[in-house]
C-alpha cells in the first residue's frame, strides 16, 4: 500500500509510513462522512443542528427517555433562546412535537414525530445497512483491534486543550464502549 501523496501531517513522511497511511485513511473516512452528512442535510432540507437534534431525540426515545428543551440545549451546546428557535422550526416542519411532561404538568418534553423517524430511516437506512455489513465483516479479534484504535484516537483528540487551556470533558460511556461489551472484550 504505497500512498504517494503528501502526508498532510507536520512530521516527515519517512518517520512512520504505516502511521501516516492510517491517519490519511482516517482523514479520508472523515471527509466521506462529512460529505454524506451534507447530502443528508440537503435531502432532508435541514441544517446541521436540526439533524443533530433529531438524531438525539430519536436516540433518547429509543432508550425510553424523555427530553426537555433544557436537555436538548445542553446536548447541542446552544442557548435556551436558540433552542426555542430550533424547536419552533422543527415543530413547523413536522419533525418534532411538544408534549406535556409525564410527571410535571408545568413542563414540556420534545419528541420526534413518527414522520421524522420514517424520514430518517428512508434517508439513512441503506447507508447504515452498508456500514453494518462492513463492521460485521470483521472477525472478533479484528473488531477488538479497531475498537481499541478508535478509543485511543478519541483519547488523543480529547486531550487537546482549548484556547483557555481546558481539556475536553472526560468521555462517558461511548458507542465504542458499547461495541466493546458486545464483542466480549
Amino acid at each position: 500500500m504505497s500512498d504517494k501523496r503528501s502526508s498532510g501531517y507536520w512530521y516527515s513522511a519517512d518517520r512512520t509510513r504505516r502511521g501516516v497511511a492510517v491517519l490519511n485513511a482516517l482523514r479520508d473516512y472523515r471527509a466521506a462522512e462529512a460529505a454524506m452528512r451534507r447530502r443528508t442535510r440537503s435531502a432532508m432540507r435541514m441544517g446541521e443542528t436540526d439533524l443533530l437534534a433529531i438524531r438525539y431525540l430519536l436516540k433518547r426515545e429509543g432508550e425510553g427517555r424523555s427530553v426537555s428543551p433544557k436537555d436538548l440545549a445542553a446536548h447541542l451546546g446552544i442557548s435556551s433562546a436558540s433552542t426555542t428557535v430550533l424547536i419552533d422550526r422543527l415543530v413547523r416542519s413536522g419533525h418534532v412535537e411538544r408534549r406535556p411532561h409525564p410527571t410535571d404538568r408545568r413542563a414540556l418534553v420534545i419528541a420526534p414525530t413518527i414522520a421524522s423517524d420514517d424520514e430518517v430511516r428512508a434517508t439513512l437506512g441503506e447507508m447504515h445497512r452498508r456500514m453494518i455489513d462492513v463492521a460485521e465483516g470483521l472477525g472478533k479479534d479484528e473488531a477488538v483491534v479497531v475498537l481499541e484504535f478508535l478509543d485511543s484516537m478519541r483519547d488523543a483528540v480529547d486531550s487537546v486543550q482549548d484556547a483557555a487551556g481546558d481539556e475536553a470533558p472526560a468521555a462517558q460511556v461511548t458507542a465504542i464502549d458499547a461495541a466493546r461489551s458486545a464483542t466480549g472484550s
